[in-house]
């Protein structure tokens, strides 16, 4: 599932918000290749509601996305995805998807894409690296699905790596690897342990006295496992389990309960999720 095109698509896209008479603006946004954003939606007001999409649907081996976002000082800023993003099966080159956050002081910045699907035989790398200032604020979740598990598809054979890395002013918070090589690797204790799905979700401003509600929390697969953590005021919840769904649906859970506190507003799910 080649595009025909020897080196893949090269796509980047830079995005910058600024403050503007009491409501976020995208101020900038260039882009190359097909990699763009939705027009700027306002469903509550001074939050700016952006929508990334890579018209292809999918991305083969060749391939190269990139982002570099910029959320400055008071901003406010939601970024999502209308569909997940598919990996396709590769004749050997790297697929390659890159995104650096990075959020200034006073700014919030709520990172929502609907996943990544990485099919069998794909060679994907996938690197987020999110930058935040003294006063930033973040949430955001990932979530990987390995191989088709609703059509009985392991993700038996390809390679995988990802990378997640959190920093504030510099000093590493969090700094996750994942590395699928062999098929050995899906069932290790020490790995996936035969779960197709995972997905992590990451909050800056958080206490202990976040914990307790969140841990009360029950997957609705379950066999799936769920975990919570707090480091140094970041809170890191992950899960393993068989459903992107089920993942969407905890985390889309976890985020309206931490948002009102967080941000002192209400969640307001975006539009095209109901699409």
């Amino acid at each position: 599932m080649e595009n025909g095109q020897s080196k893949g698509w090269n796509a980047s896209l830079q995005l910058k918000y600024i403050q503007r008479r009491g409501r976020t603006v995208l101020a900038r946004n260039i882009h190359s290749g097909p990699l763009v954003v939705q027009r700027p939606l306002y469903p509550e007001g001074g939050v700016c509601h952006t929508c990334i999409l890579h018209p292809p649907g999918g991305v083969v081996g060749g391939d190269h996305l990139k982002m570099d976002i910029l959320a400055e000082k008071k901003t406010s800023t939601l970024i999502t995805t209308p569909g997940a993003t598919k990996f396709y099966r590769s004749a050997g080159k790297t697929a390659v998807q890159e995104q650096h956050l990075c959020i200034e002081d006073g700014a919030m910045l709520e990172w929502l894409p609907q996943g990544n699907i990485i099919f069998p035989g794909a060679n994907a790398e996938i690197n987020t690296t999110i930058d935040l200032a003294a006063g930033a604020k973040f949430m955001g979740w990932e979530i990987l699905c390995l191989g088709l598990p609703v059509n009985n598809q392991r993700f038996d054979h390809g390679k995988l790596f990802t990378s997640l890395v959190v920093r504030r002013q510099k000093i590493p918070l969090l700094i996750e690897r994942l590395r699928v090589h062999e098929h050995q690797e899906l069932s290790r204790c020490a790995g996936l342990r035969d779960f197709p799905i995972i997905a992590t979700f990451i909050a800056t401003d958080c206490t202990s006295e976040t914990l307790s509600p969140l841990r009360s929390l029950t997957p609705h697969e379950k066999e799936a496992l769920y975990g919570v953590t707090l480091m140094d005021g970041l809170l890191v919840v992950r899960y393993l389990g068989f459903s992107t769904f089920a993942a969407q649906g905890l985390f889309t859970h976890i985020w309206k309960l931490l948002r009102p506190k967080i941000t002192k507003t209400n969640a307001c799910p975006p539009r095209i999720w109901a699409t």
